[in-house]
């Protein structure tokens, strides 16, 4: 697809000026996911396109406007690139014609959103191409953003008015005239600065000079809103100690956009009590998850909710059974009254059954009249999805041994069939199968799926976890410790190690880990849990001590250093 070569569409299109909020994927409206759901073509900045792009459907024409060469950066022409699948094609329309693109596009019958950062009221180039499109009478409609300027704060943890509803002023470091800091500087309020890390110190004293006090407090937010955001806190008179002091200027990234707040009500003074973001016991921890997205998903959210960056990478990969003759033969036994339970050990085997019903044109309605157990939340969550409400779940440990305490003994007189259907692993355990037939049940023990280590991961993933880019990792069995050491290497010793219980904490340290957390009991929501408590515990030490919090990779020599320079 060339540059500006588009798909066409309906014959009435539409123009959606759609905020992306100032960084936090979180923060995206309902409005904003309904029209990207609905786009047939999506023309965004490039610092939120990978904010937008995941709401968007599958085939839609992705436009990214490249700020690396904006003209007021001075490093050459505005680009676009139009982005089909996987691809990127650099374009030689400058950013100014993206109002032309833009309008082409909705004259062609196409529904366009045009995603900016923040909220599109704010951004001058939003503002024109509006205005282009109300003159060419092109319909357009506008989805409000979280300015960025209000929503960094929150997020730092400072409030912009007080009980007082003191005066609020906003100031755009980069276009403010003498006038501006003038009127600013006269008054008494609070000012919300948007500039850059290396003007901080020349904005605070364009306000000193304008008569604000050098003591005044001001916090200076960079990264708002994500994982990445750091605050710090001082006076107009210091910050630019302060900003040396941390290492941060001068820097390669001395030209990263920040908000700055500054006020004597403010709540500068108050930030260690309302930093509820930055406080979180895995601010900015990129954690290990050696397992499938599909399988981490719930696990995932729970390590975000802690603040931590989960990656997830697979260490095993699942395969059909070698004689899938078994599976058939007892597929067709769930369908001919062959059996009185099935029990199901992991999402897997839900999985592999499921296949099987689909391939034979089967569907829930087989398992009428069948009792169905599951052990794990995960798994019982797919048998419902499937239609299937599990009969029996362990009440305690969520484990074969968890399932047989609850598990009924046989009973003639109330069991009509005495033979259990149990799809695993092949390499599972014999625990639960000798349970059973110790309760007086007759078990067909069938191989449903095979698991076999899966592919090396990327070489920044290897790179990474050998060389202690990691803050932690989660090991949920012996099986994901020895096979992540296989395909990526030994995790680095300044990376926090997590075990789900006594075995797999046993394995790490048979493979010469040293095992910082473990699980008060096997479930993997029990285990990021404990990683949190741990977080916190080492975050309030920290702080106790008059330390600065840092994260575990930032330990390993030349950390600081290569992160100044990328």
């Amino acid at each position: 697809m060339s540059p500006t070569t588009l798909p066409t569409g309906l014959e009435q299109g539409h123009v959606t000026f759609l905020g992306a909020g100032p960084g936090d994927p979180g923060l995206l409206t309902l409005r904003a996911v309904e029209a990207l759901a609905n786009a047939d073509v999506l023309v965004a900045e490039h610092e939120v396109l990978d904010v937008v792009r995941v709401h968007a459907r599958s085939g839609v024409a992705v436009v990214n406007t490249d700020p690396s060469t904006d003209p007021a950066q001075g490093t050459g022409t505005p680009q676009l690139a139009v982005v089909d699948g996987a691809s990127t094609t650099a374009g030689a329309p400058a950013v100014r014609d993206a109002a032309h693109l833009v309008m082409e596009a909705a004259r062609g019958g196409r529904r366009v959103v045009r995603a900016v950062s923040g909220d599109p009221g704010l951004d001058t180039y939003a503002a024109e191409e509006m205005l282009a499109c109300a003159a060419a009478g092109v319909p357009f409609e506008v989805v409000p953003g979280i300015a960025a300027a209000v929503g960094v704060p929150a997020y730092a943890g400072v409030p912009l008015r007080d009980a007082q509803g003191a005066d609020v002023r906003f100031v755009d470091a980069r276009t403010a005239s003498d006038r501006c800091w003038t009127e600013v500087g006269a008054s008494d309020g609070t000012v919300v600065v948007s500039t850059t890390l290396d003007s901080v110190a020349a904005a605070a004293g364009e306000l000193v000079a304008a008569g604000r006090k050098p003591d005044t407090p001001m916090t200076v937010t960079v990264a708002g809103t994500t994982t990445r955001q750091r605050t710090w806190t001082a006076t107009l008179g210091t910050i630019a100690q302060t900003l040396k002091q941390a290492k941060v200027l001068p820097s390669p990234e001395g030209g990263r956009p920040v908000i700055a707040v500054v006020g004597e009500r403010s709540a500068a003074a108050q930030r260690e009590q309302l930093s509820w973001f930055e406080s979180k016991p895995l601010f900015g921890w990129r954690v290990l998850v050696p397992r499938t997205k599909e399988q981490a998903a719930s696990l995932s959210d729970q390590l975000r909710s802690y603040g931590a960056v989960p990656h997830e990478v697979p260490t095993i990969a699942v395969e059909p059974p070698r004689t899938p003759q078994q599976m058939e033969r007892a597929v067709k036994g769930l369908v001919t009254g062959r059996y009185e339970w099935i029990a199901f050990t992991s999402v897997n085997a839900v999985k592999a059954v499921r296949e099987k019903f689909e391939e034979y044109g089967l569907d829930a309605r087989a398992f009428a009249g069948i009792k169905v157990a599951a052990v794990g939340e995960q798994t019982a969550k797919a048998l419902i999805a499937f239609g299937v409400k599990p009969d029996l779940v362990p009440s305690g440990e969520q484990s074969a041994a968890g399932l047989l305490e609850d598990w009924p003994p046989y009973d003639p007189v109330f069991d009509p069939i005495d033979r259990v259907f149990l799809p695993r692993a092949d390499i599972a355990t014999e625990t639960l199968v000798a349970g059973l037939i110790e309760l007086g049940w007759e078990v067909d023990d069938v191989t449903a799926y095979r698991t076999v280590r899966a592919s090396p991961p990327p070489a920044e993933t290897r790179e990474a976890i050998k060389g202690g880019g990691f803050d932690a990792v989660l090991f949920t069995s012996s099986s994901t410790v020895r096979n992540l050491v296989g395909i990526a290497g030994k995790p680095h010793n300044v990376t926090v190690i997590a075990c789900i219980g006594p075995a797999t904490a046993k394995t790490a340290e048979e493979h010469g880990l040293r095992v910082d957390v473990m699980a008060p009991e096997p479930s993997v929501h029990k285990l990021a849990e404990a990683l949190a408590e741990f977080g916190a515990r080492r975050r309030d030490a920290a702080l106790s001590a008059g330390d600065p919090v840092t994260r575990p990779s930032e330990r390993r020599p030349g950390a600081r250093r290569r992160r100044s320079t990328t």
